[in-house]
């Protein structure tokens, strides 16, 4: 299950760059919000990372790194999640994401479950090994691994359906 689809490398330059990174940092800012209604939601499903991979895979390496240093940043600032402590791991994690992605997109042109699991295990083993190193604590380091798999599974059919079913 494999679909080719048009990568958008806009410029920093364009106005369409900051309109896309605006919508889904927007997106990654409600996302969240709407998981942590739910006990360790965020925790859970990992939704400040949904947006993340959308806008690198489909839109490029800029509008997904402006997207993964703004999303997490915004979120800590308005709502005090991710705390302050955690953020240094999260940046990490979004910004290899941002660039596993486009990485991927760019050379392949397809979207496919394989090509969006290589992506999320890139993100995810980098930024354990960084979140190991920050925290000191193996325990907390893998904990996406531990109880973030339902996100994982909805970042890759999620996106895969979203990015497939585009016209």
């Amino acid at each position: 299950m494999e679909r080719e689809i048009k990568i958008y490398n806009y410029g920093l330059n364009e106005l369409k760059t900051y309109l896309f990174v605006f919508l889904f940092v927007v997106g990654n800012i409600l996302l969240p919000q709407l998981c942590h209604l739910i006990p360790n939601g965020g925790r859970i499903f990992l939704p400040i990372y949904f947006f993340t991979l959308i806008a690198s895979y489909k839109y490029g390496v800029k509008v997904g790194l402006m997207t993964a240093v703004l999303s997490p940043v915004i979120n800590s600032v308005l709502f005090g999640m991710p705390a302050l402590a955690v953020l240094p791991a999260i940046l990490i994690k979004s910004v290899v994401l941002a660039l596993a992605a486009s990485l991927v997109a760019n050379k392949t042109h397809k979207v496919s479950i394989v090509n969006l699991l290589i992506v999320i295990l890139a993100y995810q083993c980098v930024g354990t090994l960084a979140e190991w190193a920050i925290t000191s604590s193996f325990y907390l380091a893998v904990q996406d691994f531990r109880i973030g798999v339902p996100g994982m599974l909805l970042q890759l059919f999620g996106t895969y359906f979203l990015l497939s079913s585009e016209r």
